[in-house]
């Protein structure tokens, strides 16, 4: 079997359930917290991260003190569908610091587009400035999140 589809036993999802919850828990604190040895949970946890079920440890930013209060859901039709065509673009959408999240989807649209931004203002300027000087864009369409029901970084375990 392939390690990185092996099938997670209890001890495996306690420990990335409390990592999900506070990834800056010492070993010591997440091994009492799972009920493990510390040897054994640091052991376990290794294991998780060189299998790739732990793929990072970030630190998750309060976007509203950085001034970028606003949500914007954009999606965007491009005029080609060339493979050297999606690629660029994914390539400078990605590079675009408002860009949180960028994805290739189906049905009528090519992306769906997450962009953090200073309210109107700010998402015209990113509009005008930079989304709009990415050639190949055909149409776009635009949303603002009212309010945001959940949020949480990846899948519950």
């Amino acid at each position: 079997m392939n390690p990185r589809n092996r099938l997670l036993d209890q001890q495996d999802r306690k420990i990335l359930r409390a990592l999900q919850q506070n990834a800056r828990l010492s070993n010591a604190e997440l091994a009492e917290q799972v009920g493990m040895s510390a040897t054994a949970c640091w052991n376990r946890t290794r294991q998780l991260e060189a299998e790739g079920y732990i793929s990072a440890y970030v630190a998750l930013i309060d976007q509203k003190k950085l001034g970028f209060a606003d949500i914007v859901l954009v999606e965007i039709t491009l005029d080609s569908h060339e493979e050297n065509t999606l690629i660029r673009f994914g390539e400078e959408l990605a590079a675009l610091p408002e860009v949180l999240e960028a994805h290739l989807v189906s049905g009528e649209y090519d992306y769906l587009v997450k962009l953090a931004v200073d309210g109107t203002a700010g998402y015209e300027r990113f509009l005008r400035e930079k989304l709009y000087r990415i050639s190949g864009i055909r149409h776009s369409r635009s949303m603002f999140a009212l309010r945001c029901m959940k949020s949480i970084p990846s899948v519950q375990v």
